[in-house]
């Protein structure tokens, strides 16, 4: 094993042992709240929950392959294989995807004043919620279904053309008709969730600036230095849309650039691979920060 792909492993062996661990242990708190402490849970938890879980799939389902290939395993999945955790893959980060919009959306509402016109959904959201969760698994589920018509496995150690490589998974060689028409799916997908995620993390920033401003003019700088539960939670998901956004671009430009490369590099594969699970590894250890009970679940266990 050269020393590349030694050190490849390495980051792919600490990312999935410490973004499951940490997902699951956040987890397991929204799960001791939901049966233990019923009087604690809050709407919002439910997104959490929902996307922990998406982000543990796709670690997981991402992780394993690359990292069974850094060690030199060779043909580790056949086509069925392939298609199956790809497709799992995919369609559990197009949930993150879409959740992540919904909890940003979800707090802009939130915490909007009481004279905005958002003000009157407030009393809704809790309604929407799994209903929306319903709608995010369809969406995903049949748009991937045409992986499983294109993926199949990487038998050739050289894979010279367009297309997307996997650590043993390839799509068709150009000439799909379909494949046009799959990306713009995708591309209309990412812009409907991620265009509203972006204006609603914008506007959760020019209510929490309007607020420093009024919190300036009190008289008590102890009283002004003193944050809400509410805007701790903003700030938080602010910095959840913060690096979905930007893991998000550029695994999306590695991808391309992996598309259109003649050459398939094996370290390009994995490099893109670490990049698409930057975001859910990171994701719990955020949600951490607002949490209080974590401590406490640390303990008991």
């Amino acid at each position: 094993m050269f020393p590349g792909d030694t050190i490849l492993s390495f980051f792919l062996i600490a990312q999935i042992f410490i973004g499951v661990m940490a997902n699951s242990l956040l987890f397991m708190n929204y799960i001791y709240d939901f049966l233990i402490q019923p009087q604690l849970k809050k709407p919002i938890d439910s997104i959490f929950m929902h996307l922990t879980m998406s982000n543990i799939i796709t670690i997981v389902f991402q992780s394993i392959p690359n990292i069974l290939s850094s060690f030199g395993v060779k043909r580790f999945l056949d086509n069925a294989g392939c298609q199956t955790v790809f497709y799992i893959y995919r369609v559990s980060r197009g949930l993150s995807i879409c959740t992540t919009s919904l909890l940003s959306a979800f707090q802009a509402i939130t915490i909007s004043p009481s004279h905005s016109k958002w003000a009157k959904l407030k009393s809704k959201l809790s309604t929407w919620i799994f209903p929306s969760f319903l709608v995010f698994w369809i969406i995903n589920m049949l748009i991937y279904i045409h992986i499983i018509e294109t993926v199949r496995a990487k038998w050739n150690v050289t894979v010279i053309g367009h297309g997307f490589v996997h650590a043993y998974c390839q799509t068709r060689q150009s000439g799909d008709r379909h494949s046009g028409s799959f990306i713009s799916v995708i591309l209309t997908r990412d812009v409907l969730f991620v265009a509203p995620m972006i204006m609603s993390s914008l506007y959760m920033v020019g209510l929490l600036y309007r607020h420093h401003r009024r919190a300036r003019h009190l008289h008590s700088s102890s009283l002004s230095r003193q944050m809400s539960p509410e805007n701790r939670a903003t700030h938080i998901i602010l910095l959840l849309a913060f690096c979905f956004v930007f893991f998000y671009c550029c695994n999306n430009f590695m991808d391309i650039y992996a598309y259109y490369r003649p050459q398939k590099d094996s370290r390009m594969v994995g490099i893109a691979g670490i990049l698409s699970s930057c975001y859910p590894t990171f994701c719990p250890f955020l949600l951490m920060k607002n949490n209080k009970n974590i401590p406490k679940l640390i303990s008991s266990l």
